[in-house]
């Protein structure tokens, strides 16, 4: 017995561990920490040693034929960050889309009781199974009920719900979400602009949705009917060389191009904001229609970058004392001047975050032709959905 209180005493001492790590590094608020001081991860993720658990790491706890991770348990921090966003009060009834290991389902139990209930949907139902009984181990299955179904549909065996979180990365918000919230419920979901991803709480807001707080996030892209249409290529296995595109288009060799000298053109831009990974990535997500990112393992000097390609072309970003645009291949030195130009514009707006992004949404009856954002003085820019139109802003 003795033993047995020893290691739950290890498991709770792990969990403090936790939430301080996370509230040095981050605002966490009371409900989500004292929701994570209570429900024991190690227990969603029982394969595991306990102390792999409590590190705030996603991990991966299910890949498809190829390898593909399309499922995992997410890091504590952005779980922590978006729970925040959602703010869950007891009484409320909460629809989570995406399962996982059934650990955030439990998180949303602890902040809904007494009196709310959650109900937590996934496409896989070995992924259902797993969660339900890792609830269950945890004590925490009686406010939560969890089901197969594809998770762009909703649940509407239980609305209209106080608040809406989806675990998984969505391309679009869903008309059935929209339907299922109430009127002054709260939808925080992980949202693509045009690869790049943010976790974006929304209300509504005089017929349309407007955005309360944006976070920079990575999930696991949606399956199924409701997938976007990002592509990912991969260009060499060893080592590992993978392209990312927001969406189909033909591209020329850009292996052999990468391997070609380079043209670097630098910048005044330092490094000093730690936005380079997310506020300029987003910048040209937004501004640049052949914007991609470059991710691999390599002998090139990048590890993962965003860049512009075109043709047999392509230019990233590299880091020195300075941002610097790197062109390599057939019209490289023109796209590394293009990218720095985009640089020098992002250095000028003020260096704009993720945090800073403003996202309204509006039902679209038809979808926006053309790849890439449209821009206009007025709206900024502007991404064709297949049910909504987003237009987004920095102050």
């Amino acid at each position: 017995m003795d033993h047995e209180a020893d290691h739950e005493a290890g498991h709770a001492a792990r969990r403090h561990a936790l939430v301080a790590l996370l509230k040095e590094r981050q605002e966490v608020g009371e409900p989500v920490a004292a929701a994570m001081l209570a429900v024991p991860r190690h227990l969603f993720l029982p394969d595991m040693d306990p102390e792999e658990a409590y590190r705030d790491e996603a991990i991966v706890t299910k890949r498809d034929d190829e390898g593909r991770p399309i499922s995992s348990s997410s890091q504590p921090a952005i779980m922590a960050a978006m729970l925040d966003q959602l703010g869950v009060a007891p009484g409320h009834r909460v629809l989570e889309i995406g399962a996982g290991t059934g650990y955030n389902a439990a998180l949303l139990a602890h902040l809904v009781v007494p009196g709310g209930h959650v109900v937590s949907v996934d496409i896989d139902d070995d992924v259902v199974a797993g969660a339900r009984r890792h609830l269950s181990a945890a004590g925490t299955s009686s406010p939560v009920e969890v089901v197969c179904a594809d998770g762009a549909a909703g649940w509407p065996e239980r609305a209209p719900y106080d608040r809406m979180i989806a675990t998984v990365g969505v391309w679009d918000l869903a008309p059935a979400w929209l339907e299922q919230l109430k009127d002054d419920g709260r939808l925080v979901v992980p949202l693509d602009l045009r690869g790049m991803q943010v976790s974006v709480a929304m209300e509504r807001s005089g017929g349309h949705w407007v955005s309360r707080s944006v976070v920079p996030c990575g999930f696991m892209r949606m399956r199924g009917p409701f997938a976007g249409p990002e592509v990912t290529l991969v260009l060499s296995r060893d080592p590992d060389l993978v392209l990312a595109l927001p969406e189909p288009r033909e591209i020329g060799d850009v292996l052999t191009a990468l391997d070609a000298a380079s043209t670097d053109i630098a910048t005044k831009v330092d490094m000093s904001s730690p936005a380079m990974g997310t506020g300029l990535s987003l910048w040209l997500a937004l501004h640049e229609p052949r914007w991609c990112v470059l991710s691999g393992k390599l002998g090139r000097g990048y590890g993962v970058t965003a860049g512009i390609v075109e043709g047999d072309g392509i230019a990233l970003l590299a880091a020195e004392r300075t941002l610097v645009a790197r062109g390599h291949g057939a019209g490289g030195a023109r796209l590394a001047a293009e990218l720095a130009g985009h640089i020098g514009a992002w250095d000028q707006a003020g260096r704009p975050e993720a945090e800073d992004l403003r996202i309204e949404a509006y039902e679209a009856p038809t979808p926006t032709p053309g790849p890439g954002p449209r821009t206009g003085p007025d709206a900024g820019a502007v991404i064709g959905k297949r049910h909504t139109k987003l237009v987004l802003s920095f102050p």
